[in-house]
């Protein structure tokens, strides 16, 4: 089956999920595992991301995450991309450290942002990784011992989930170690992987006898959230309209920067260094990527570069937004698409 594009956009809650290659180990020792927690504080820093949760075990890794203003397929990117780097000159290794893409669900933060945090730092008890809860809220690799206060993770948003448990941190701790505990006994959870309707629907197999259309999609592993909360999603997926059918086409889109810039459309495929080249390089990939949505891959393979420089250009094409906003039809701005596409597709 072709994979399913990730939802996401500013302020989205995300359940994200990594795993090594053929189950592999992704950390081999504590210098593997502070590296990832340093990307992932430099992340928050840029203030690109803010964490809840989060459990590191040897061959895999769970985030619970609110997005910024940046993708979160640019931050898993960047994060992923430098690890698996660093992991291999560091071990004297090639090829692909991970299995695959990573997995993202947008979660209903009203109804399972708790549960979820409850949930993946007790990961390494589950996988018996550490052997008892005591050990497990001094183990210094997930979440749970900074929310008790054991060990510091300045780039954790200890606050916000403790503010949910008490008035003091002394016995916001309390309730919040007693939580924890009590969901011990529940073991894995089947109904925390997404899947939108299909607790209310009757499981998987009632999800698969519904027609296509609206119903398939409320059984949508990428959603996990309560009935109206997926169909909020849907109404909004549908009101951006993100068929990639009816987006400008990039041939426009290279056909307007370069009427605005005076640049011939094929000196940006020939990486020309005049001026008027790097503004419509910077003009097209800011409205290919932020704008209507194409993929760095897409935008890259059209002007012959790598993904990453197809980025860099649109941070700084995002610098004269309100000048290559005007370029689409109808003089509809970056503000109005944001108020109309609050959800977003990425393929990548």
């Amino acid at each position: 089956m072709p994979r399913q594009a990730r939802l996401d956009a500013p302020g989205v809650l995300h359940h994200v999920m990594v795993r090594g290659l053929e189950r592999r180990p992704i950390f081999r020792d504590d210098a593997d595992r502070r590296d990832f927690c340093a990307r992932v504080g430099g992340l928050v820093e840029a203030t690109a991301l803010t964490v809840y949760a989060w459990a590191l075990l040897p061959n895999h890794a769970h985030l619970l995450l609110r997005t910024g203003q940046r993708p979160l397929a640019r931050c898993m990117r960047a994060l992923l991309t430098g690890y698996a780097g660093a992991f291999n000159r560091r071990h004297q290794r090639v090829g692909h450290l991970f299995q695959n893409r990573y997995k993202s669900i947008v979660v209903d933060a009203e109804s399972y942002l708790l549960e979820l945090v409850r949930y993946l730092h007790l990961n390494p008890l589950r996988a018996k990784v550490v052997p008892t809860l005591r050990a497990l809220d001094r183990d210094p690799w997930t979440g749970h011992s900074a929310l008790l206060g054991y060990r510091p993770c300045p780039w954790q948003a200890t606050g916000a989930v403790l503010q949910a448990f008490g008035p003091t941190p002394a016995r916001a701790r309390k309730a919040y170690r007693a939580f924890v505990a009590e969901g011990i006994p529940l073991g894995r959870r089947p109904e925390l992987q997404g899947g939108g309707l299909v607790r209310s629907l009757g499981g998987w197999r009632a999800v698969a006898g519904l027609r296509r259309g609206r119903e398939a999609y409320l059984g949508d592993e990428r959603i996990l959230g309560s009935s109206a909360f997926v169909e909020e999603v849907r109404g909004t997926l549908q009101a951006a309209d993100p068929v990639p059918g009816r987006r400008r086409p990039l041939a426009d889109l290279v056909a307007g920067v370069c009427a605005a810039t005076g640049c011939h459309p094929t000196a940006l495929q020939q990486g020309s260094r005049r001026a008027t080249a790097a503004r419509a390089r910077e003009g097209l990939a800011y409205l290919a990527l932020e704008v209507s949505g194409y993929t760095g891959s897409a935008v890259a393979d059209l002007l012959g570069v790598r993904p990453s420089a197809v980025y860099r250009a649109a941070q700084r094409g995002r610098a004269s937004r309100g000048r290559w906003d005007r370029l689409l039809t109808g003089g509809e701005t970056e503000k109005n698409t944001r108020k109309q596409r609050p959800y977003a597709v990425d393929t990548v």
